[in-house]
């Protein structure tokens, strides 16, 4: 590529240090697109003729059809996929080959493949969080009336329902999808024709360049276009948000499934044993998303490090951009694809949920709200409640059972039909309230929207 300006070969290990052919192999559709864009454009402003466009254009697509079948050996010494797939090229159809590289650069060829690289992940992966969601949905919809406790601080606070509790997921992987498409938006602009940093004196027409690789527009600023690496770190942050939804996620499945709690079954299929307790029913597939979650926020601050000091334009850390890319788009494919068959198949227990809800201090707070009702100042019926709470312990009597009136004579004999778990639930009507009329309705409204 620079033979004319040096005298000495490339060293060996320094090759081995910078080659980037053996992870950045996987952008060659989109070079091979690239260049055949890049190629028309060429012939439009008369660099080259129908003919030897032809040429390129075969030759390009028997390229990608062989790297595809894993028929093509790729040359470290070539460094990188565009500079492989363009001396195959060359060696091919001779000089219509050597003529491709014409007003454009390694630098906006890179900037491209990667643009075009991430909007693909985007639109697959937003398609697999529908999956997931509608696999949250199927769940919610089952046992939109199960009712268990709802937790702060991981001790029991309120009632609400599992249906409830999944559609809080929902909501989380609504948000993470609509970061994806809005974030595509800024993916979706053409860097080529920037050149290295300056364009180039060969104009060619970036706009039917752009329009023919399915680009939204054009980058105005050449020296921006080249080394923005912005897109994968926005991208990025948004594949870690969507890992830290999954561990979330994850980690309250571990508890529902523990001998503790028993809210929750996950299948065979989905969990794993022990090489020694024979026992054992181990929740791996949870486990292991919490944990590669921490890859996810890794990769994230991988790329903002490269970029933090970097003056205009290019600089080769921006080579760096590519592994942590590719190791989260591979990290949340799989996330997103295995949790959604393991919410698919995971059932709920309904008594262990039942039982854990008839715990009577879940409606401690309805009971203040009761006196409120009755006209006692809120602050007041906290503390009102607060000592029937503590006689509850004091007399090893449960809440619903204790004499309340005995506690406060604010307190009349109807106060404990409060404890009642379907009549609290029914009054929370408010929207985004758990009671069950509400969650059929967002059930709905999702599938609707889906």
């Amino acid at each position: 590529m620079w033979k004319g300006r040096f005298s000495q070969a490339t060293a060996d290990l320094v090759q081995q240090y910078g080659e980037s052919i053996s992870y950045d192999w996987r952008l060659y559709p989109h070079d091979v697109a690239g260049s055949i864009a890049h190629a028309r454009a060429q012939v439009k402003a008369g660099i080259l003729s129908e003919d030897e466009f032809s040429q390129i254009e075969s030759g390009l697509k028997e390229i990608e059809k062989d790297i595809s079948e894993g028929n093509f050996e790729f040359s470290i010494e070539l460094e990188d996929i565009h500079m492989n797939i363009e001396a195959e090229l060359t060696k091919r159809i001779g000089a219509a080959g050597a003529k491709l590289h014409t007003a454009r650069s390694r630098n906006d060829q890179v900037a491209t493949d990667t643009r075009l690289y991430c909007r693909t992940a985007i639109d697959q992966l937003t398609t697999l969080i529908s999956g997931l969601q509608s696999a949250l949905l199927d769940r919610a919809e089952k046992f939109a009336d199960t009712v268990l406790p709802g937790y702060t601080h991981l001790q029991r606070g309120q009632p609400v329902t599992v249906g409830h509790h999944l559609l809080a997921y929902v909501e989380m992987l609504s948000r993470d999808k609509d970061r994806l498409i809005d974030a595509r938006k800024r993916v979706n602009i053409s860097p080529l024709g920037s050149g290295a940093l300056a364009g180039s004196t060969i104009n060619l027409d970036r706009e039917m360049i752009a329009a023919e690789l399915g680009f939204d527009g054009v980058t105005t600023n050449s020296m921006d276009a080249i080394s923005d690496r912005d897109y994968i770190a926005e991208i990025l942050f948004s594949f870690a948000l969507v890992g830290g939804h999954l561990s979330r996620l994850s980690e309250d499945l571990i508890l529902w499934c523990s001998s503790e709690f028993g809210f929750a079954t996950l299948s065979d299929a989905h969990t794993t044993g022990s090489s020694l307790m024979p026992q054992k029913k181990n929740p791996d597939v949870c486990e292991l998303t919490r944990g590669k979650t921490g890859r996810l926020y890794g990769n994230l601050v991988s790329i903002l490090t490269a970029i933090k000091g970097l003056p205009l334009t290019y600089n080769r850390d921006l080579q760096e951009d590519k592994e942590p890319l590719f190791d989260s788009i591979d990290t949340i494919t799989m996330a997103l694809e295995v949790n959604t068959e393991m919410i698919a198949a995971m059932e709920i227990n309904v008594e262990a949920c039942q039982e854990a809800a008839s715990d009577p201090l879940l409606l401690a707070t309805d009971l203040a709200d009761w006196l409120v009702k009755e006209g006692i100042p809120f602050r007041s019926a906290h503390e009102l409640v607060g000592k029937a709470v503590a006689a509850s312990y004091t007399e090893n009597t449960p809440l619903d059972q204790l004499d309340l009136t005995k506690v406060d004579p604010a307190f009349k004999a109807e106060a404990n039909k409060v404890f009642n778990l379907q009549k609290a639930l029914a009054a929370r009507t408010n929207p985004g309230a758990p009671s069950i009329e509400n969650v059929t309705a967002q059930i709905k409204r999702w599938r609707n929207n889906s």
